[in-house]
């Protein structure tokens, strides 16, 4: 399995990241989990390109996860493709429909799918999916990507995004085993925030599990400068695997 950070920013534009956006891929399959302002152009910069992912995933509907699903539909249509898969929790039907009121003029430009999922276990686009709610100011899921055959034997694993949320033990026991997870790391720990963790929380939630590879994602302009520290943070909370601050356009093997 393949992971590409298309975008590793917030709600608060740096001018260097976009807003979230991953892209996951294994043989054929392809997903593209959430899609946040800036995410299709970084998109359109990959070897793969807005024309070869049909399938958009959602964890939860805050605009820095969503705002470029109608560009990414009218880019697909303007480029001659046919269809678009949209998943994602409670509300996404309504939010989609939404959105084609107001720009009615792309209603029927394709083929366009919508799909709302729960916490459990379901199968879009090729993966085995698995999703807990997460714990943030609306209501989300994480998910866990099942690695494909073999990949245990190579060396390969799940991987486990846990989109926007505090840390919570439940996630620690949610992404327990997986060769990587994805965690939101929205601000240093001199910042008193809700609805998502500091380096220590999070380092204090994870702490003990077996996890090869923690990367640190949805960073706030407020991180600059500090990724050093709050990597430190976390490994000193307790957490044993490698620490990396994910970045646009990063790509690695799961």
């Amino acid at each position: 399995m393949q992971l590409t950070f298309l975008g590793t920013g917030s709600a608060m534009p740096t001018g260097e990241r976009m807003q979230t956006g991953l892209l996951v891929e294994d043989g054929d399959s392809r997903l593209l989990v959430d899609c946040g302002s800036g995410v299709l152009h970084t998109l359109a910069r990959s070897d793969v390109g807005y024309e070869g992912v049909d399938t958009v995933l959602l964890s939860h509907h805050h605009l820095d996860h969503v705002s470029d699903l109608l560009p990414l539909l009218k880019a697909r249509w303007l480029a001659g493709e046919e269809s678009l898969t949209v998943v994602g929790p409670e509300g996404t039907e309504s939010l989609v429909e939404g959105l084609l009121e107001v720009h009615d003029y792309l209603q029927g430009r394709v083929d366009l799918t919508l799909r709302e999922v729960d916490v459990g276990s379901f199968e879009v686009a090729g993966f085995d999916v698995d999703a807990i709610e997460t714990q943030h100011s609306m209501p989300g899921l994480a998910y866990r990507f099942g690695g494909g055959e073999g990949d245990e034997e190579d060396g390969g694993g799940d991987l486990v995004f846990s989109a926007d949320t505090e840390a919570f033990e439940g996630m620690a026991e949610f992404a327990d085993g997986a060769s990587v997870l994805v965690h939101d790391c929205s601000f240093p720990d001199e910042v008193d925030v809700s609805n998502h963790p500091t380096p220590t929380q999070l380092g204090e939630s994870l702490a003990g599990i077996d996890v090869d590879d923690l990367y640190l994602t949805h960073l706030y302009p407020h991180t600059d400068g500090e990724h050093d520290a709050m990597t430190e943070s976390i490994r000193d909370a307790g957490f044993g695997g490698e620490i990396h601050v994910a970045r646009d356009g990063l790509g690695v093997d799961v």
